[in-house]
């Protein structure tokens, strides 16, 4: 007789469902859900992956009893003896933080401004642990922080979150789900907003947590070197279904379902072959900064120099990408180059109009050769006007377009940009993210522009979406020969666009030169830093990497 010694998963899963009512019940009922099915051991991290709309978002949040009320969920889902599915709210709020804890995207929505970082953890602690006095929270809450390696934690307790840089933030939101030692973690896109070199510190501090704590994770991510790095085992999801589970190292060396073979092979990777360059230096430059410097006060009076000497060209038909961490001042740099920043000193010349030093007039018509592609197309859409109206605007502000020759030019510009013409009618919440961003490139190079300013414009996309729009960018560069400054953290998404590399750090130039170079044989310590931070997609590759950083 042999006896069964592997150990109860601590959460299973059995046909999870999910369907959503619309329309007031007067239209059927829209699946996001179907036959979820999963165990999840103790110490184990499993990694939901998929595009949006896939699921894996929804699924987690039924578990935790999180949907709206037009959500109905079926199926089970056992938390050792306990069926979460059915559970009353009071039952679900007990379970909640204690037992199942949720690390949030972005930090500065999940956490409270108005508190500082103490009151907030100290709370979490007394609201699960009612006896613990308020002695023996403080304690608890310095355990906590120090248990994620932040910094000095008894003065970071009285830091309020704008005090504290994204990396750190993060750290805190971990801290609070680490409260009441629950079994299970819920990490929902916990890097997707961070830098390269925060994003390493925090799934080192998620990976020596594992190890010291015998929690389960569930990492919901679209990021497949994050994946690669932390995960043990991948759930890959399409249209709420499983389409395929596998151990990490076998999901990336033989991928069994022809959709995950798509996902990987969307991936940005460093090491693209060389290509031509399309920049004509025959031409006065694009973009051509001198010498910039910008300087602010901060709320103490201290002066700040967030661009210190900066001097950077781009050429006619070229694509310069600029990369660094948050603070660096690569976005800085980007809104004075928009106009959109004082200057301290030094000039910012384009198309030969020295932003901020030549005549009102001049600045304006130089403005109307600049476009721009933002980070968010949902924050920089107008929700209450069509996709043709958003389009529409710049062409009838500033060339005086109306009638049917602006329709037919924004059917032409919706066109380029791979949009059916009779979507101009349809707003953007009808849109998906990457159309979205399409509607924002068909915008931005509406006035046919001689510099594009593109800040962080695939960050927030699946990577499949991602890899479309990378392409449509690169084919609309190509065609209209636009300069472009490409502002990014993603240094394969860089190495897929750009022409040339240049790299910030703390508000300097610190390394400029040709894409293959700055990336194949960087020579500065901070460009080589930024490229051993970013995780690649495939798990025996970044273990490697990771021993040997470690060891160094």
């Amino acid at each position: 007789m042999t006896t069964d010694t592997t150990p109860a998963p601590v959460l299973r899963v059995r046909d999870l469902a999910v369907t959503f009512r619309v329309d007031g019940g007067r239209a059927p009922d829209v699946p996001a859900v179907r036959g979820l099915s999963f165990d999840l051991a103790a110490g184990e991290v499993l990694a939901v992956v998929g595009e949006s709309g896939s699921g894996k978002s929804v699924s987690t949040m039924a578990l935790l009893g999180l949907l709206p009320g037009t959500a109905t969920v079926t199926g089970s889902a056992r938390l050792g003896d306990l069926e979460l599915i059915g559970l009353d709210d009071r039952a679900l709020s007990d379970v909640r933080g204690r037992r199942v804890a949720m690390i949030f995207q972005d930090p500065s929505n999940a956490l409270d401004p108005v508190f500082t970082i103490g009151y907030q953890l100290r709370e979490t602690l007394r609201r699960h642990l009612p006896g613990l006095s308020r002695a023996e929270a403080r304690e608890r809450a310095v355990e906590l922080l120090r248990m994620v390696e932040l910094p000095d934690p008894e003065q970071r307790l009285k830091f309020f979150p704008h005090q504290l840089s994204g990396g750190q933030a993060q750290r805190v939101m971990i801290a609070m789900a680490l409260a009441c030692d629950p079994e299970v973690l819920v990490a929902d896109e916990p890097t997707t907003a961070l830098d390269v070199t925060v994003q390493q510190e925090v799934l080192d501090v998620l990976r020596r947590l594992r190890e010291r704590t015998s929690a389960a994770v569930v990492l919901i991510t679209h990021d497949m070197g994050v994946v690669a790095d932390l995960a043990d085992r991948v759930v890959v999801m399409r249209h709420g279904e499983v389409v395929e589970t596998a151990p990490v190292h076998d999901l990336f060396a033989a991928p069994a379902a022809e959709y995950t073979r798509t996902l990987l092979a969307a991936v940005p990777r460093i090491g693209t072959p060389e290509r031509p360059s399309a920049a004509d230096t025959r031409e006065r430059p694009a973009l051509n900064v001198e010498h910039l410097v910008v300087e602010y006060k901060d709320r103490r009076g201290r002066v700040v120099r967030a661009v210190d000497d900066v001097t950077l060209r781009v050429q006619p038909g070229e694509m310069v990408a600029l990369v660094g961490e948050s603070g660096s001042g690569k976005s800085t740099l980007g809104r004075c180059a928009l106009g959109l920043a004082p200057l301290t000193s030094g000039t910012v010349e384009v198309v030969g109009t020295r932003l901020g030093r030549d005549t009102p007039r001049a600045v304006r018509a130089a403005r109307t050769r600049i476009g721009v592609v933002f980070q968010n197309p949902a924050a920089s859409l107008n929700p209450r006007y069509t996709i043709g109206e958003s389009v529409a605007e710049p062409l009838r502000v500033h060339a005086g377009l109306r009638g049917d020759a602006l329709r037919t030019r924004v059917a032409e510009l919706l066109d380029a940009v791979e949009l059916p013409a009779a979507w101009a009618s349809r707003y953007p919440h009808e849109l998906s993210g990457g159309q979205r961003q399409r509607v924002s490139i068909a915008r931005a190079v509406s006035l046919d522009p001689d510099l594009l300013i593109a800040d962080e414009p695939t960050s927030a996309l699946d990577v499949s979406v991602q890899a479309t729009v990378l392409e449509l960018f690169r084919s609309v560069q190509q065609r209209l020969r636009f300069a472009c400054l490409f502002i990014s953290h993603d240094l394969a998404v860089v190495d897929e666009l750009a022409d040339r590399v240049a790299v910030m750090h703390r508000g300097r130039l610190v390394e400029v030169g040709e894409r293959s170079r700055v990336l194949g044989a960087p020579e500065h310590d901070y460009t080589r830093r930024l490229l051993n931070a970013a995780p690649v997609p495939d798990p025996a590759a970044q273990a490697a990497r990771r021993s040997v950083r470690l060891a160094s």
